[in-house]
């Protein structure tokens, strides 16, 4: 596992020198979801502190496991009814998808005293399959979106299409970061559009040339295991 991680540590650095970013501007976000524990805690030890989960309730019972210094991503889909068991262990909520989502997060918030950090998700594709905003519909909603209180939306996220060629997902990515430019433009002085999760095992070199601050990385980190 270190050698996966010292391998993916060295694309990183090169795919931001070849675009004249700094490394320090990208956070590799483990994905843990289909990895064994123990696998886990050697991530760990290793240094990675940024683990993600697609499944409320496996954060919740990895974050009352593992030390209390991991910063905790959820990345799959919250239902309104989850949001209680995992804001208070959560560092980043990547997938908010509906403003009726935001809305409850705002409300949970509001009872246990947190000020969450929150991405909205974009279906850029348009894939039915997928979660997500469309574009239009984050769009005409922006205003209700940035009014919502109790929460701090920093950035977007996105899940580009599977594809063997790492090149088909860079029009997603250069959509999705145009669109973040485009709402920051209109954004209210209280909303910093700073992030953008997008990226992962097959194409996060792309991702990071095309502005992702956030790379969600699994397979790559437990080949071989």
């Amino acid at each position: 596992m270190a050698d996966n991680l010292q391998r993916i540590t060295a694309e990183i650095a090169a795919a931001c020198a070849h675009v004249g970013r700094l490394p320090s501007d990208v956070t590799l976000v483990a994905v843990t979801k289909y990895a064994e524990l123990a696998w886990v805690r050697r991530l760990v030890e290793l240094g990675v502190r940024d683990l993600a989960e697609s499944r409320p309730q496996q954060l919740v019972e990895r974050a009352e496991t593992l030390p209390s210094e991991i910063r905790w991503h959820l990345i799959g889909h919250l239902q309104r009814n989850k949001v209680k068991s995992v804001l208070r262990r959560t560092e980043l909520i990547h997938s908010v998808d509906s403003l009726r989502l935001l809305e409850r997060i705002s409300g949970v918030a509001a009872e246990q005293s947190l000020r969450p950090r929150v991405l909205l998700e974009v279906n850029v594709a348009g894939e039915a399959a997928k979660d997500g905003l469309p574009f239009a519909e984050l769009m005409s909603q922006w205003d209700a979106f940035q009014a919502v209180p109790q929460v701090d939306i920093v950035g977007l996220m996105t899940m580009a299409p599977l594809a063997a060629d790492p090149e088909a997902a860079r029009p997603v990515f250069r959509a999705l970061r145009q669109l973040r430019d485009e709402l920051a433009t209109q954004a209210a002085p209280h909303v910093k559009l700073t992030e953008l999760s997008m990226g992962m095992s097959g194409d996060f070199v792309v991702a990071i040339e095309e502005g992702a601050t956030l790379i969600r990385i699994g397979s790559r980190l437990f080949e071989g295991l």
